[in-house]
């Protein structure tokens, strides 16, 4: 019996024209975006699935080992050493990256979480925190110029804000003070343009950010939608010095023999970079006004739920 509600709930979902559309049109926007990378110079690179090296990550996931020839792999949580590593090689890249994240069941009442999406992932050698910034908010800006005009906005009635550069910032302490430790959700509720958290402390992020001069500080960032879609992009400056990365694994309690093959590489040197990533489905949602993610792949895979 179970078996006839699952293969029901699937067909209904691809049937539904919400599905169509929206898919349609996240076709259109990775189009849209190559194209600007690629007229800005990057060079995209083919995702790496399968690692023994993975995004560690803040949150509660589940990973996923397996052997491969003797070797302990995992499915990649993101590709931010690979993309760190790639600098050695292009001074721009990016990827389209599938991502998989056993998100905690409970999640699934947001409406906002998969446990596999696609991210694109970028990285430039050299660049600032700021150069970064900067750079989303003209890519944030030549997508929805073009994006308006899409029948598929129309159907969903969809009217987009006018973007205005710079967008507002506002730092993590500021954040808390003034929306409490969860901020996210009222603070983007309340944005009618996509705002800036800057400056987290090193506690709720990952051990490869860059520490600010001001002790306990990262150099990184986050990007809120409005509208209370919540989070669209995570990054800021990576650091590449071995005995800063060594000092906050020991600083957070992580086990650095867990990334030897990392560390090592780190070692014989590599320049410095920044970059970020951001959730295709979720830029899909955002941009079509869907409230619930599900729609923006044919086989959602959701926190707790059965998917194919």
């Amino acid at each position: 019996m179970k078996k006839i509600k699952e293969v029901l709930c699937i067909r209904t979902h691809l049937l539904d024209k919400k599905t169509y559309m929206v898919n349609r049109l996240k076709s259109k926007i990775i189009s849209m975006l190559r194209t600007y990378l690629d007229r800005k110079g990057f060079i995209e690179l083919f995702p790496v699935v399968a690692s023994p090296i993975t995004d560690p990550l803040s949150s509660p996931y589940d990973t996923i080992f397996f052997d491969v020839y003797g070797y302990k792999f995992q499915l990649t949580k993101s590709m931010i050493f690979h993309k760190q590593l790639s600098m050695l090689t292009f001074e721009k890249i990016y990827i389209f990256s599938p991502n998989f994240r056993i998100e905690p069941p409970e999640k699934v009442s947001t409406s906002r979480h998969l446990v596999e999406f696609v991210q694109l992932d970028l990285e430039m050698r050299g660049a600032s925190r700021e150069e970064i910034m900067d750079f989303i908010e003209e890519m944030l800006l030549y997508l929805f110029e073009r994006v308006q005009g899409e029948e598929e906005l129309s159907f969903f009635g969809r009217k987009l804000p006018r973007l205005k550069r710079p967008f507002p910032r506002i730092t993590y302490s500021e954040a808390v003070e003034k929306y409490g430790d969860d901020f996210e959700y009222r603070l983007s509720e309340k944005a009618s343009q996509p705002v800036w958290v800057i400056d987290f402390p090193y506690q709720v992020r990952e051990f490869y950010y860059r520490e600010d001069p001001r002790a306990g500080t990262m150099v990184d960032f986050d990007l809120l939608y409005p509208e209370g879609f919540g989070e669209a992009i995570s990054g800021g400056e990576r650091e590449w010095r071995p005995e800063r990365l060594k000092r906050m694994l020991m600083k957070k309690g992580i086990d650095a023999d867990f990334y030897d093959i990392y560390l090592s590489l780190i070692e014989e040197g590599v320049p410095p970079s920044a970059g970020f990533g951001i959730g295709i489905e979720r830029l899909t949602r955002f941009l079509s006004g869907l409230k619930e993610i599900k729609f923006t792949r044919l086989f959602p895979k959701l926190p707790g739920k059965f998917g194919i």
